[in-house]
C-alpha cells in the first residue's frame, strides 16, 4: 500500500483513471480509511501543510547589503577622512553607507513572504469520509486516500480525483486564469489534459462556487498543484535590474580609475619629484576623496524615492526601489487576461434570434448600456421575441445581480448574472418577473446533461418551461423556434451556424428555448424536457476588456514595448480578446499543449514572434519569461493569481493587481497595481523613464564636479604648488552639491516625447561616450577656473586661506550654473523655462549661496574649513569666472544639435 501511496504524491495521471479504478490505486473505498490506515500514511508523508522557507538570517541579509562596489568606495573615503582625522566627515559618509544598507535590509526577504501567503490560502479544515462515518478534521491532518466531501463555499484541501459530483463548480482562477467557475464532471480524460481542462481533478486552494461533490485526496502539501507552485517561487531566482547591473559596472570602473589615477600621482610625486612619501600619500588621498562621489548613492536612492512617490499618487505601489528605473527599460510586457486586461465580469455583447441580431453596448454587472437592434431590422419587429427571450434568461437562473458600495456585482454564476444585467437594460426587472413567475421545480446543471430546466408559473394561470444550456444540446432538444411572425418549423443548421459563428469571435455561447407546461403541474420531470422544444435565442458571453487598456496597450506600442498576452484561458477566447485589444494578429496563439513540444530554440523563437499563449501553466509561464528574457528583453509580468507568482518573481518587473489580486501575486511582484489598471503601467512606464533620465542627468552633474575638483589637486601636485582645495573643503563640496544642487534634479519633469522613443538599450553602459565627453569638457573647465583663481590670487600676494577660499567658492558657482545646463541634456536652456521653470532648482541654488555665505563669513566655519572673508570684488571676479560653463556647455549643445548627435 505505500507504494500505492507513494505515486499518489508525485502523480499527474489521475484524470485519466475511472473513479473506481483510482480507489483501487490506492487501496481505499467510499468508506473511507481506517483510523489505522491515516495514522501509517501521516507517518509516510507527513501533514498537509507546505514545506516553510529557508530563511536567511537577518544579521546575514544586512551585511549583504555591504556587498556593493560603490559602498566600498564610500567606505575607502571613510577610512580616508579618517585617517585625516576629520572625524565628522567620517560620521557623514558612514551615515550615509549604514542608511543605503537599512534600505536594501528592509526590502529584502520577497520570496519568503510569498511563500507564507501561499501557505495561508490552504483550507484549515476538511469533512471526510473515514470508516463509513463523516467527520470534520484539520485539513493538514489529510492523507492520500482520505475520501473528502465537497459543498458550495469550501475551500478545497488537497488535490482531489472527484467520484461523485451534482451540479459541482469550482473556481479555479487563481490556478488558470479562468473567468469562469469549472464545471467537474468524474469522467476519465486523455493524458495530455492540461491542468485548466482536468475536470475530474479539484485542486488545494479553489473554491467551490457551486453544488456538492465527493473526491478522494490524491496528493496533499507539497505534492499539490499549489505546492509545485509554491516549489517554482521558492526556486525561482531573482534577477538583477539594468540599473544596478549598469551601476556595478560603473562602480568597478570607477573604483580602478580612482586607485590607478591616485597611485600615478603618488609615483609621480614620490620618484620624478622627490617629495616626502608620507605628504605624498596625503596627497593621494586627497585626490581620491576628491574624486568619489560620495553622494552618488544617496542621490540615485533619494530619485528612486521620488520616482516611487509619483507612481503612487498613479496608482502604482513599489515594493522595490530599483524596479522603478526597470520599468524605463521595459522592452516587452507579459500580461495574464482575466481581471488584468478583461474585467473578471461577464458580460452578453450579442443576442441572436430568428428575428434577428443584436447588440448590446455596456460591460460588467453594472445595468448601464442600451440593447441596439442590428443592421436590417426593426426594433419593432422583433421586439417581442426579444421580450421573451430576456425573460427567460432572468427566470432560468439561480444567481443575484446586486449593488454594493457603489460597485455592481454577481452573486452566483458569472454568466448567469450577465444574464440578468442584461434584462436590466432592456428595462425588464429581474425581481418582479420572478415574483410574477414562480418558480415551483427545477432541473440542476450537470456537466452530464449540459442544461439547466424551471418550471414556473404564473397567479393568471399560464405555465412555462425554460431550459438553458449549451447550443449544441438544445439543438437535439428542439422542435420548433420563434420567429418574427410566431413560431415555425425549426432550422437546425441555422442555429449551429450561429453558434459556430459566435464562438469563433471568443465568446461563450448560452442557448435558451421554451417547453409546454401545464398550470396546475408541480415538478417537472427530465423526460419532458429531452423533445418539442422551442428555441428562443442564444448569447454570446465575454469577460471584456478594460477600455483603458485597449488605450494603454497602444501608448505602449507607441513606445517600443511589445505586449504579450498570457493566458490559461482556451485559444479561441484569448485571440479574440487580443484581436479587440491589439495584441497579436487575432489569427494565432500557441497553447501550452504545443509549447512543451518545442525544442529550446523554437521556444525561444516563438516567445519572440507570437504575442498570444493560451491555456497555459505556471511553469510555462514561468518559461516564456525566460525565454524572452533570453532573447536580450527587459520583461514586466503581470498577474492577479497563485499561478502567476512565479512568473511575476523571475520577471524583471513583476506587476500585481492590487484590489483582485492574491496575497501570492502581491508578494512576489516589485510592483502592484492599486486600480487594477493596465493603463497604470503606461504611467509607469513613463515615470520610470523619467527616473532614468534624471539619474543620468544627476551623473552628468555629479561626475564633472569630482572631475574638476580631482584635475584641481593633480595639477597642483604636478606643478608643485599647495593643494587649492584641501580634503575637508573636497568634502564639504561634494557634500553641499549632493543635497541641495543634485538633488533639484530629482524633481525634473518628464521630457517632451519621452513615451515616443524606444526603449533604451539595457545592455548599454550608464555613461555613452557623449556623456563622457561633456564630464571631461565640463571637468577641464572647472578645473581651468578654480585652479587659474586659485594660482592667480597667489600671484598677486593673496594669503593660501583667501585664495583657498575663493577656488571653493569659484567651483560651487560652477556648479550652480552647470546645473542650469544639465536640466536637458541636448535642448537649450537660454530661455524662460530652463532658467526659471523648474523651482527646485531654484530653491536649491538660492540655498547653496546661503550655505556659501554661511562658509565664507560664520566664524565656526572659518575655524573648521580654514577659510577668510571675501570682499565684492572677489564675488563678482568669481561669478564672472564660474558662468561662462553655462554658456560654453550651451555652445557645445548647439553644435551637437547641428551635427544631428542629438
Amino acid at each position: 500500500m505505500a507504494m500505492s501511496t507513494q505515486k499518489s504524491q508525485h502523480n499527474n495521471t489521475w484524470h485519466t483513471l475511472a473513479p473506481e479504478a483510482a480507489l483501487e490505486q490506492l487501496a481505499t473505498s467510499l468508506e473511507g480509511l481506517s483510523a489505522e490506515d491515516v495514522a501509517a500514511r501521516l507517518r509516510t508523508y507527513g501533514p498537509n501543510r507546505l514545506r516553510p522557507p529557508q530563511r536567511t538570517p537577518a544579521w546575514q541579509r544586512f551585511l549583504q547589503q555591504f556587498h556593493n562596489v560603490l559602498i566600498y568606495i564610500l567606505l575607502i573615503a571613510g577610512l580616508a577622512t579618517a585617517l585625516l582625522q576629520h572625524w565628522i566627515d567620517t560620521g557623514v559618509i558612514l551615515a550615509v553607507v549604514v542608511v543605503n544598507a537599512l534600505i536594501g535590509f528592509v526590502q529584502e526577504g520577497k520570496a519568503e513572504k510569498a511563500l507564507e501567503a501561499i501557505s495561508r490560502m490552504l483550507s484549515l479544515n476538511a469533512t471526510v469520509v473515514r470508516g463509513g462515518q463523516r467527520q470534520t478534521v484539520p485539513a493538514e491532518d489529510l492523507v492520500p486516500g482520505d475520501i473528502v466531501v465537497l459543498r458550495s463555499g469550501d475551500k478545497v484541501p488537497a488535490d482531489l480525483r472527484l467520484l461523485e459530483v451534482r451540479e459541482l463548480r469550482i473556481d479555479e482562477a487563481m490556478l488558470t486564469g479562468e473567468s469562469v467557475p469549472a464545471e467537474k464532471a468524474t469522467a476519465a480524460q486523455p493524458e495530455m489534459t492540461t491542468v485548466g481542462d482536468r475536470h475530474g481533478v479539484a485542486f488545494s486552494g479553489t473554491l467551490v462556487t457551486s453544488g456538492t461533490g465527493k473526491g478522494m485526496v490524491i496528493a496533499t502539501g507539497d505534492a499539490t498543484e499549489i505546492g509545485k507552485i509554491s516549489a517554482l517561487v521558492s526556486q525561482t531566482e531573482m534577477i538583477t535590474t539594468p540599473l544596478i547591473r549598469q551601476m556595478g559596472q560603473f562602480g568597478h570602473v570607477l573604483a580602478m580609475v580612482i586607485v590607478v589615477f591616485a597611485a600615478l600621482t603618488f609615483a609621480l610625486g614620490y620618484f620624478a619629484r622627490g617629495t616626502p612619501a608620507v605628504e605624498m600619500f596625503m596627497a593621494a588621498v586627497a585626490l581620491a576623496v576628491a574624486a568619489i562621489p560620495e553622494g552618488l548613492p544617496a542621490i540615485m536612492t533619494i530619485v528612486l524615492a521620488i520616482g516611487v512617490q509619483r507612481m503612487a499618487r498613479r496608482n502604482a505601489i513599489i515594493r522595490r526601489l530599483p524596479a522603478v528605473d526597470t520599468l524605463g527599460a521595459l522592452t516587452v510586457v507579459c500580461s495574464d487576461k482575466t481581471g488584468t486586461l478583461t474585467r473578471n465580469e461577464m458580460t452578453v455583447t450579442r443576442v441572436v434570434t430568428r428575428a434577428g441580431e443584436w447588440e448590446i453596448t455596456g460591460v460588467g454587472y453594472a445595468p448601464e448600456g442600451a440593447v441596439r437592434a442590428g443592421e436590417g431590422q426593426t426594433a419593432e419587429s422583433s421586439a417581442e421575441v426579444m421580450q421573451e427571450l430576456l425573460r427567460a434568461g432572468a427566470l432560468c437562473n439561480d444567481a443575484d445581480v446586486i449593488e454594493r458600495d457603489g460597485a455592481w456585482q454577481s452573486e452566483g454564476d458569472p454568466m448567469e448574472g450577465a444574464l440578468l444585467t442584461l434584462a436590466m437594460k432592456a428595462g425588464l426587472d429581474p425581481a418582479t418577473e420572478r415574483r410574477r413567475w414562480e418558480t415551483r421545480d427545477a432541473i440542476p446543471f450537470e456537466s452530464r446533461n449540459r442544461f439547466m430546466a424551471t418550471l414556473h408559473r404564473n397567479p393568471a394561470g399560464g405555465a412555462l418551461v425554460l431550459v438553458k444550456g449549451g447550443p449544441e444540446r438544445l439543438v437535439e432538444m428542439c422542435a420548433r423556434q420563434i420567429g418574427p411572425d410566431g413560431e415555425q418549423d425549426f432550422d437546425a443548421a441555422f442555429w449551429q451556424a450561429e453558434a459556430d459563428r459566435l464562438a469563433a469571435r471568443g465568446t461563450r455561447v448560452l442557448a435558451i428555448a421554451r417547453g409546454v407546461a401545464q398550470p396546475e403541474q408541480h415538478s417537472l420531470d427530465f423526460k419532458q424536457v429531452q423533445h418539442g422544444l422551442t428555441m428562443l435565442g442564444l448569447f454570446g458571453i465575454i469577460d471584456p476588456p478594460r477600455s483603458e487598456a485597449i488605450a494603454a496597450v497602444r501608448q505602449c506600442h507607441a513606445a517600443g514595448i511589445r505586449v504579450v498576452m498570457i493566458t490559461g484561458d482556451h485559444a479561441l477566447t484569448a485571440r479574440a480578446i487580443g484581436r479587440e485589444l491589439g495584441i497579436g494578429d487575432g489569427e494565432h496563439a500557441l497553447t501550452g499543449q504545443q509549447l512543451d513540444e518545442l525544442a529550446p530554440d523554437d521556444l525561444r523563437k516563438a516567445a519572440a514572434d507570437v504575442e498570444v499563449f493560451a491555456r497555459v501553466s505556471p511553469e510555462h509561464k514561468l518559461r516564456l519569461v525566460e525565454a524572452i528574457q533570453a532573447c536580450g528583453e527587459v520583461v514586466a509580468m503581470t498577474g492577479d493569481g497563485v499561478n502567476d507568482a512565479p512568473a511575476l518573481k523571475r520577471a524583471d518587473v513583476g506587476i500585481a493587481m492590487g484590489i483582485k489580486g492574491t496575497e501570492v501575486s502581491k508578494e512576489a511582484a516589485e510592483m502592484v497595481l492599486t486600480d487594477d489598471n493596465f493603463a497604470s503601467i503606461a504611467h509607469a512606464v513613463e515615470e520610470g523613464r523619467t527616473v532614468y533620465d534624471n539619474l543620468r542627468k544627476a551623473l552628468l552633474f555629479i561626475l564633472p564636479t569630482n572631475g574638476g575638483e580631482a584635475l584641481t589637486i593633480f595639477f597642483a601636485i604636478l606643478l608643485g604648488l599647495a593643494l587649492p582645495l584641501t580634503p575637508v573643503q573636497v568634502l564639504w563640496i561634494n557634500m553641499i552639491t549632493a543635497v541641495t544642487l543634485a538633488l533639484a534634479l530629482a524633481f525634473e519633469p518628464p521630457e517632451a516625447e519621452v513615451m515616443k522613443r524606444n526603449p533604451r538599450d539595457p545592455r548599454a553602459g550608464l555613461l555613452s561616450a557623449y556623456f563622457l565627453w561633456r564630464i571631461g569638457l565640463v571637468s577641464v573647465i572647472m578645473c581651468a577656473g578654480t585652479f587659474g583663481m586659485f594660482a592667480w590670487l597667489q600671484a598677486q600676494g593673496a594669503t593660501e586661506e583667501l585664495a583657498r577660499t575663493v577656488a571653493v567658492n569659484t567651483m560651487v558657482m560652477f556648479e550652480a550654473f552647470y546645473l542650469l545646463n544639465t536640466r536637458f541634456i541636448f535642448a537649450p536652456v537660454l530661455n524662460a523655462r530652463g532658467l526659471f521653470g523648474s523651482r527646485p532648482v531654484l530653491l536649491a541654488i538660492g540655498l547653496v549661496v546661503l550655505f556659501q555665505i554661511l562658509f565664507t563669513y560664520a566664524p565656526f566655519m572659518q575655524q573648521l574649513f580654514g577659510t577668510e572673508p571675501l570682499a565684492l570684488r572677489h564675488w563678482l571676479l568669481l561669478i564672472a569666472v564660474a558662468v561662462t560653463v553655462l554658456f560654453i556647455v550651451e555652445l557645445e549643445k548647439w553644435i551637437m544639435r547641428r551635427r544631428g548627435t542629438a
